[in-house]
């Protein structure tokens, strides 16, 4: 079983020249950086959120990253999933998505894991990680990833779009803050999906990169995450507004 490092690597020149424009930033610098590069992050979903997020992250410097989709590519994911090619059409998802990333990013370990996790395998799995990003766009997968996470107390970076909507919340596990399931079981029954209900492209290129920058900003400990807030999104007004989250001392699952 992986484990969480405790002293992060130092940065050899070439990664210092790689990630020089981050480093100039004095909230970043030499500290942050290597926090990023000693992460583990675990990604679920590899549709329109995750195809926006995991470049970034990459991009960024996380150590590792394991993309976890049991899908293949249809036609009508080329609309928002820009990862993927016409020519991918028919193939895995987080094998085509982690070639591509490996040629973003060769110093970075991406693992590609091509099935449906379940609540059991979410439990064994997650506490190897520093940070989730769920990428998901089903109810019961969130609420089963936000247990794990609960369990494992191990940071969530959730998000979620449709039509012209989208959220992104933040959630740190820790005992005084609220978990994705304080918020989700105010949800109705009812959870339509893209297919059901549509998606406008960029929508979820706005939220998918604002988990990117959530989970950063977690693992590098730079500037002030999401944690007890709900932020929505409207694509029509280009709008964005933020809500207080708060614990429910009888959540079933944090409670």
């Amino acid at each position: 079983m992986m484990t969480k490092p405790t002293d992060p690597p130092a940065l050899n020149a070439e990664q210092a020249m790689r990630y020089s424009r981050q480093l100039m930033l004095p909230a970043m610098d030499f500290r942050g950086q290597e926090a990023l590069l000693a992460s583990k992050v675990l990604l679920v979903g590899m549709g329109g959120l995750g195809c926006a997020a995991a470049p970034y992250l990459v991009a960024s410097g996380i150590g590792s990253i394991t993309l976890v989709d049991d899908d293949t590519i249809d036609r009508s994911n080329l609309q928002r999933q820009i990862l993927y090619r016409e020519a991918d059409i028919g193939l895995s998802k987080v094998q085509q998505a982690a070639a591509g990333l490996r040629q973003l990013n060769s110093d970075i370990e991406i693992h590609a894991l091509q099935q449906r996790l379940t609540a059991d395998g979410l439990a064994e799995l997650i506490p190897q990680f520093s940070l989730v990003l769920d990428c998901t766009d089903n109810l019961d997968t969130r609420n089963a990833i936000n247990a794990a996470c609960v369990k494992a107390k191990v940071p969530l970076v959730s998000g979620a779009a449709i039509r012209f909507e989208g959220q992104v919340a933040s959630f740190s596990m820790q005992d005084d803050d609220a978990c994705y399931h304080c918020l989700s079981q105010l949800f109705g029954e009812q959870q339509l999906s893209c297919m059901e209900a549509g998606i406008l492209s960029p929508v979820v290129g706005v939220i998918g990169t604002m988990q990117a920058l959530e989970a950063v900003k977690i693992l590098a400990k730079v500037g002030a995450p999401l944690y007890g807030k709900l932020q929505l999104f409207d694509a029509l007004t280009s709008q964005w507004r933020q809500f207080g989250l708060s614990k429910d001392p009888g959540c079933t699952v944090c409670g």
